[in-house]
């Protein structure tokens, strides 16, 4: 059947049975989360490259998030109207678009022109992801929803994890043999035009692999139940934030990708630092798995903690030592310093399936337009590392700004506490 809206969302207890099914969606967390780590590397590439300050350097990851404010909203309708697996192959070729535009930003050598690739890249990722989400809570039982999704973002972390090693060594690799401040005019023109072809040769790679994924999913479009819904009010889902546990949930996903995204951002240069590591770029690249692989673990573990324990108190838990940890860092130097922010990344690990499905239980037949409304909050990842760059330019020290995730960090601790005594009470 042609299109749809599923009518298993409108049943709380609705379960797919398609172990098939949950394979391609782990495949489709893992290459999402890989894609978007790849930033990391990026970011210092570029600093470099142009000769940006921090906050200038912030706007990949501004580039990149933003488009999940203008596509979420747009690509819960593409699935509400086109079902879910149809909607995800889009999602996969719109990625595809954007990696193929790293050709001619490459070619130009201007920043602009590689924030163009990143803002296409990022609208394709927020589509695959608007579905992803509540599709993994469907093929399930719903009493597992927290566990299975938390599961899920376990293969998101694996390729967060694997990218950057792959990237650290095609990209990274020979950031520190010009120093690009030295040159001018046509010296520095074709220096940032061969040093560029790092990124595009990374990226075409991808772009090969996402055309066969595309391919593979959309040869699975028939395999769920949909119905088509012709008459979608696009912005129809926003009304859900006038529940507090929904519109709470939405907040705490702008936070938490705001805090994981700027930590993740900052620590190639925070590691280069000669009271951190002093370590070269390459070798900072490298430590980027350790954050994380730290949440791959750390999700593999909360799939089970969450089946023992109140989801809200698993949060506040894990919210409290991220905090923990920042101060930690922030207030020492070496590698106590360096391991302590890069460990932020197994408390981060179970926040966003937490967060997510807490936001989203109950919502039945509106979970597309629910997940539409949260991946909206993503946008997080654009606004909150530039807030962190900026006051880290201000304040001249990487240290100071991690005040910026700390605080994230404490709202989303708060919102954990409120909903396990929602929990206890109810």
């Amino acid at each position: 059947m042609e299109g749809g809206s599923p009518p298993a969302a409108a049943s709380s207890d609705y379960s797919y049975d398609a172990p098939d099914l949950r394979f391609f969606v782990f495949a489709l967390f893992f290459i999402f989360g890989g894609v978007t780590s790849l930033n990391d590397i990026i970011i210092p590439k570029l600093k470099e490259l142009f000769s940006l300050d921090h906050a200038e350097a912030m706007l990949v990851q501004t580039a990149f998030f933003l488009a999940y404010a203008i596509f979420s909203i747009p690509a819960s309708a593409l699935a509400r109207r086109f079902g879910y697996m149809r909607t995800a192959s889009i999602g996969l070729l719109v990625m595809t678009a954007g990696c193929l535009l790293f050709i001619p930003a490459s070619s130009g050598a201007t920043f602009p022109l590689f924030l163009m690739a990143l803002f296409v890249l990022g609208a394709g990722i927020t589509v695959v992801q608007v579905v992803t989400n509540p599709l993994i809570s469907l093929l399930g039982k719903p009493q597992t929803a927290h566990s299975r999704l938390t599961f899920a973002q376990a293969f998101n972390s694996l390729g967060t994890t694997l990218f950057p090693l792959a990237g650290s060594a095609l990209i990274l690799g020979s950031l520190a043999h010009t120093d690009a401040a030295s040159l001018r005019g046509a010296a520095l023109d074709s220096y940032r035009a061969a040093s560029s072809r790092a990124i595009v040769h990374a990226y075409l790679g991808l772009a090969v692999a996402l055309i066969l994924v595309a391919a593979t999913v959309w040869s699975r479009r028939n395999r769920l139940a949909e119905r088509p819904d012709r008459h979608v009010a696009m912005f129809a889902g926003f009304s859900l934030l006038s529940r507090l546990r929904f519109a709470g949930g939405t907040l705490c996903i702008f936070l938490y990708v705001g805090a994981e995204v700027s930590i993740g951002s900052v620590i190639v240069t925070y590691l280069m630092q000669p009271q951190v590591l002093g370590a070269t770029a390459r070798d900072a690249g490298n430590h980027v798995p350790f954050y994380w692989g730290g949440a791959l673990l750390g999700r593999f573990v909360g799939a089970y903690v969450l089946t023992r324990v109140t989801p809200g108190k698993v949060l506040a838990a894990v919210a409290t030592t991220a905090i923990a940890l920042i101060l930690i860092s922030a207030n020492n130097v070496g590698a106590i310093a360096a391991w302590s922010l890069l460990a932020i990344g197994l408390t981060n690990s179970i926040m966003f399936p937490t967060i997510f499905s807490l936001a989203s239980e109950g919502l039945g037949a509106r979970a597309a337009e629910g997940s539409g409304v949260i991946a909206t909050a993503i946008v997080g990842g654009a606004i909150v590392p530039l807030l962190t760059g900026g006051l880290a330019d201000a304040s001249r020290s990487l240290s100071f700004a991690l005040c910026v995730p700390a605080l994230c960090y404490c709202l989303i601790a708060l919102y954990g506490i409120y909903m396990a005594r929602a929990a206890t009470s109810g």
